[in-house]
């Protein structure tokens, strides 16, 4: 008679941190997009915009953790490329990246709801 081979049940903490930081970034995706000033920042966004924010999040997939530190950083390293590109309003990239700023407590909040 074959015994049967029992395998381990379960995500690996590599996986479930993915998921995790996976989960994190589209909440910040959505909590800009359709959070309480939504309406007004869906307006606002421009092509370049929708593409910064498209590597923001796939930047914070990429992140082993995200921390506050993490968020900034890579928010900061973004916002540096894009500055760079002659088709993108300085201004209106300094108000886009203070609003993504702003809601870190959120994403936080939501982020630990959802661990």
């Amino acid at each position: 008679m074959e015994k049967k081979k029992v395998g381990k049940k379960g995500l690996s903490a590599k996986a479930a941190i993915g998921i995790g930081v996976g989960v994190a970034a589209l909440s910040a995706a959505a909590y800009v997009l359709f959070g309480p000033q939504g309406k007004k920042n869906r307006k606002v966004i421009r092509g370049w915009a929708v593409k910064m924010k498209g590597e923001i999040i796939e930047e914070f997939e990429n992140a082993k953790e995200l921390t506050e530190s993490v968020y900034y950083d890579i928010i900061d390293k973004v916002q540096a490329r894009y500055s760079k590109f002659k088709n993108v309003d300085k201004e209106e990239l300094a108000l886009l990246i203070k609003d993504i700023k702003k809601h870190w407590k959120a994403i936080k909040k939501d982020h630990v709801t959802k661990k």
